[in-house]
């Protein structure tokens, strides 16, 4: 497979790649064939531990991350809806940061190699500041900032259920970053396993 289209998409988060995520900036450049390439290589013991993470056939959550894309390519062409973009939102919320973290991310992160672009954004996905947005989505702790440029939510920081709940925001940026960052990684391994 060709991931051309999908690194250009990433190249616009480079410095985001590197900064935070920590890549190289080779691998930020061609971030999907970066994955790509780290899934293709992992040893058939590896690849399996992965496939048995999962209960559902991974080739079942490739379809499933494709019929999301399908319904987010269909839902952008209907604009200025807020019934649509809070439908795009839900969706994209449940997918990029409930499913794709439980099915793909923790597995990835522990499976792969250290220093590999797979497991570096693996763990990015799955640890804070992410892991508190998903908590707070899988729980329904949170809303729309009242001038809807971000989201407002609450979640633990930690794992303790004694520890309060904090307030955190996310906006526009971030979100898209995260998101975009999470269906690269899944569509590069789900394709490679």
């Amino acid at each position: 497979m060709n991931w051309k289209h999908l690194d250009t998409q990433m190249q616009v988060f480079s410095a985001r790649l590197t900064s935070v995520v920590k890549l190289t900036p080779e691998m930020a450049v061609k971030l999907a064939t970066t994955i790509a390439s780290d899934i293709r290589f992992l040893s058939l013991e590896q690849k399996a531990e992965i496939k048995a993470a999962s209960p559902v056939p991974l080739a079942d959550r490739l379809d499933e991350l494709q019929a999301f894309q399908g319904w987010m390519d269909q839902s952008s062409t209907i604009r200025n809806n807020p019934y649509v973009t809070r439908a795009q939102v839900l969706s994209q919320s449940y997918i990029c940061f409930v499913y794709l973290p439980e099915s793909c991310f923790r597995i990835l992160a522990k499976a792969c190699p250290s220093g590999s672009a797979a497991k570096k954004c693996a763990q990015f996905l799955s640890n804070n500041p992410v892991r508190t947005f998903r908590n707070a989505v899988a729980h329904a702790n949170w809303t729309y900032r009242t001038d809807f440029k971000a989201i407002v939510y609450w979640a633990r920081k930690g794992s303790d259920p004694n520890e309060p709940l904090e307030r955190f925001e996310v906006g526009q940026d971030d979100l898209s970053f995260w998101q975009a960052l999470s269906r690269c990684v899944a569509y590069a391994a789900y394709s490679n396993l």
